[in-house]
């Protein structure tokens, strides 16, 4: 009875909208997670075509008391299995508006001590409107000299809920539904109306799910101007953060943010700005440190701070006391090594080795097959016997373990305790961040131990990696490791990327390739593609790996007969793994899911139980991923799971109140209600970035040119990395050729910038923010002068389009430290 997607509306519309008052019966249902209730109401009166004594009225309502009156006003509507049933937009309490009814309404049941005497006695006082007199002001009620005990009861009985009700009937208004309502009341609580009158733009700040437009049809019906500055403010905030996440840069310039903001706005609402308030209003965000300018670049505030933050906390680590460890120690230490583990370190791996050893931060870099996993095990090693650490956990029962291997995904971090033998989580979990929390310094764990390494670390983003290092105390040591020729993360920066170009930090690349190197055609593919290079056998077919080639409309008939094939060769879900780039399209992400599911997990006549959410169907069997942080599940982006049960909501006491999943991640089962399937995907396709710390035994990569803008190198050497020990390439050659040709761009950060001023001991710069700005005469021109004197501009949309004037001239006296 839940869901109203098709119902039919059977009210053609008079001038005013459908009411119904009633009594409430009963509570068919009510949701556990958001406000949708379900009622059984008895008419009392109604303005539409009804004669049956009882109706079904659904809805987003706060406490609703059986036995009490309610107005709803809303339409009728016809569901095709409950059929007819009054849908609420609004409700409120209905209060009886004559004497006698009000006289019976305050002797009822729920006004315990209050019989029908002294309930005429407080009409007869204060008229029809006693309610909101009472409600309003207490004292009303002196002079008919109450005990203090029924006073009370009148007013707690007519207060009780009355927040919680306006704030629902204000977002019903507003249109909010049961879940972006329950979202907002559990952020503000009483204070949600409020909030929303004094700036409603803050829901598109807070909430997720509403954007900047959402949020301005609610300021258009409160009646906030096109060109308010609230508006305005909101409209450059939300550009501002929508340009750095989707070019993965921490600050844009002023042209494509102005710009961008005034599209915004005009789309919105469909009315013509003026640019120069948008202009004006960038230089009061800056003042108002919502967001930083330096010279021509212009930043969040957030990005700003954690870059500098970023070079400080380095800083601060290697300068340290001096690691008290010789060459010939190490060297010693290493021979003990590679005797214990079998093993023979070439020349670049023992260099390595010693470097970690004597140094505070560590970077380590290498494609697949060069021994980044062997070189990590050394590392511990040899930290190990040069320290006097025992490796074995179940010595450290109160103490930390000196040792911390982290990774930025679930499925990484696994891998790292498969590989080393030790304990590894997701950078999330060590830090103590549950899955909704924003990494900031003020809530996270300091860590604890001697040696911290961090695999990984080319998708470890800005905030994340500022957040994890304000949490390393100054005596340990760090090692970070990564391919540098993988995808950067999904959020700002390139941080593996620059401190590898920082020359003042120890790092060590291995180039030699061991692990099947002499049976896998897989990795020397990889390493040629790095270099920029096509083999001239790329299309020929090996034992692990070939080639199909295909037009994008042969893309997905083609997976599905390798899936079905390799399905025939005892290949399971787990093992196989289509990667793509993009989600839409005949070759695209959702439509091959669809495919690949119907190959693995068919909907037969054993598999009948199947649930629908925003067009995709789960069944039992199926291969899921997880798309947030889930500390609290011990469940995180990017880890893989198989559905293993499905309920679905029933009435009564008997089952989940609400639609529901159990997943397996791994032996950690975890529940999603319905209104948390949006965490949830298919994992038979996944995009190249989510597969980023992964491996599989068969890779499945679909490449045409209709991907065109994603065609970039590290895209299709970070897919495929991925395969262990078979590679199915299907698509256009001359698309894999221009994806080898296409040498992505490094993104734009100030973190080399940031570092070369900390290490140099130079101050954080004064000239972030503060903007002066001198209005020239109306018809003024820009020329260039020779001469000392100070010119001043005016910021306009024309003169920063045609690049005439830098529009964060001026900028004197604010440090990121003093946010």
């Amino acid at each position: 009875m839940t869901n109203m997607d098709n119902s039919i509306n059977l009210f053609d519309g008079p001038s005013e909208p459908s009411f119904l008052i009633g009594k409430v019966l009963t509570t068919f249902f009510a949701s556990t997670d958001n406000f949708y209730k379900v009622l059984l109401v008895q008419p009392m009166e109604n303005n539409f075509d009804w004669s049956q004594d009882e109706i079904v009225v659904t809805g987003n309502f706060g406490e609703v008391n059986e036995e009490s009156a309610y107005r709803f006003e809303g339409k009728l509507v016809d569901h095709p299995k409950y059929g007819q049933q009054f849908q609420s937009v609004t409700y409120h309490n209905a209060q009886p508006t004559t004497t006698e009814g009000l006289i019976n309404y305050l002797s009822g049941e729920q006004f315990t001590g209050i019989g029908k005497k002294t309930a005429t006695k407080i009409v007869d006082l204060l008229g029809t409107s006693a309610i909101d007199e009472i409600v309003k002001d207490t004292s009303v009620l002196k002079p008919l000299k109450l005990r203090p005990n029924l006073v009370k009861v009148l007013v707690d009985n007519l207060t009780e809920s009355k927040g919680m009700d306006q704030v629902i009937i204000g977002l019903n208004d507003f249109g909010f539904g049961s879940s972006l309502s329950t979202a907002i009341f559990e952020k503000y609580r009483d204070e949600t109306l409020e909030v929303i009158a004094k700036n409603p733009y803050q829901l598109a700040e807070d909430i997720d799910g509403i954007s900047f437009k959402r949020a301005d049809q609610v300021a258009e019906q409160i009646h906030i101007d096109s060109d308010d500055t609230r508006r305005i403010n909101a409209a450059i905030l939300q550009v501002l953060d929508e340009v750095t996440m989707q070019s993965g840069d921490t600050y844009t310039t002023a042209k494509p943010l102005l710009t961008e903001a005034l599209r915004l706005l005009e789309d919105s609402r469909n009315i013509a700005i003026d640019p120069q308030k948008i202009a004006d209003q960038l230089i009061e965000l800056t003042k108002l440190n919502k967001l930083v300018a330096q010279e021509n670049r212009i930043y969040p505030s957030a990005l700003f701070n954690a870059e500098w933050q970023i070079a400080q906390h380095l800083y601060r680590l290697v300068s340290d006391q001096p690691i008290k460890v010789d060459d010939k120690q190490v060297s010693k230490v290493i021979k003990q090594i590679e005797h214990q583990l079998d093993i023979d370190y070439d020349e670049s791996q023992e260099q390595a080795i010693n470097s970690a050893m004597k140094s505070h931060v560590f970077l380590l870099t290498g494609g697949p097959g060069t021994g980044k996993t062997t070189i990590i095990n050394g590392i511990v090693a040899a930290f190990a016997k040069l320290h006097d650490y025992s490796l074995d956990i179940n010595e450290y029962k109160d103490t930390p373990f000196p040792v911390l291997l982290a990774a930025p995904t679930g499925r990484a971090a696994k891998r790292m305790s498969e590989t080393t033998g030790l304990p590894a989580s997701t950078i999330h979990r060590l830090l103590g961040l549950n899955g909704r929390e924003q990494p900031t310094e003020m809530n996270v764990n300091d860590l604890t131990g001697a040696l911290l390494i961090v695999d990984e670390l080319s998708m470890v983003d800005t905030l994340l990696f500022k957040t994890l290092l304000k949490a390393v105390p100054s005596s340990m040591q760090v090692v970070l490791v990564g391919d540098k020729d993988q995808l950067p993360s999904v959020g700002p920066g390139q941080i593996f990327h620059d401190l590898l170009n920082f020359d003042r930090l120890p790092k060590q690349e291995l180039n030699q390739i061991y692990r099947q190197s002499a049976e896998s055609s897989i990795i020397p593919l990889a390493h040629a593609i790095k270099t920029g290079i096509m083999p001239a056998d790329f299309t020929s077919a090996f034992p692990d790996r070939s080639f199909i080639p295909c037009r994008t409309d042969q893309v997905a008939g083609v997976i599905e007969q390798v899936v079905e094939r390799a399905k025939q060769h005892a290949f399971s879900a787990a093992q196989v793994q289509v990667l793509a780039p993009m989600y839409r399209g005949n070759a695209g992400i959702n439509r091959l899911n669809e495919l690949v599911q119907n190959v693995f997990n068919p909907l037969d006549e054993t598999k009948k139980k199947e649930v629908e959410f925003r067009g995709e169907h789960f069944r039992i069997g199926d291969k899921v991923l997880h798309l947030v942080n889930s500390p609290e599940n011990n469940v995180f982006n990017g880890d893989i799971g198989t559905i293993v049960s499905i309920e679905l909501g029933v009435k009564g006491v008997k089952g989940p109140k609400t639609d529901q999943i159990t997943i397996d991640f791994d032996q950690t089962e975890v529940t999603y209600s319905r209104n948390e399937w949006q965490r949830l995907t298919l994992a038979y396709c996944i995009s190249i970035h989510k597969s980023q710390g992964s491996q599989f035994e068969m890779v499945i990569l679909p490449l045409v040119r209709q991907f065109s803008r994603m065609l970039q190198r590290n895209l299709l050497y970070t897919a495929i990395t991925r395969a262990k020990s078979k590679l199915i390439l299907v698509g256009d050659p001359k698309a894999f050729e221009i994806s080898i040709q296409n040498e992505s761009v490094n993104r734009n950060t100030s973190l080399n910038l940031r570092l070369i001023d900390v290490f140099k001991g130079d101050p954080v710069p004064d000239s972030a923010n503060k903007l002066s700005v001198v209005a020239p005469p109306k018809e003024a021109t820009v020329v260039e002068s020779k001469e000392a004197k100070p010119i001043s501009y005016t910021l306009t949309m024309p003169l920063i389009q045609n690049g005439q004037v830098d529009p964060m001239i001026g900028m004197h006296g604010i440090k990121p430290t003093d946010f």
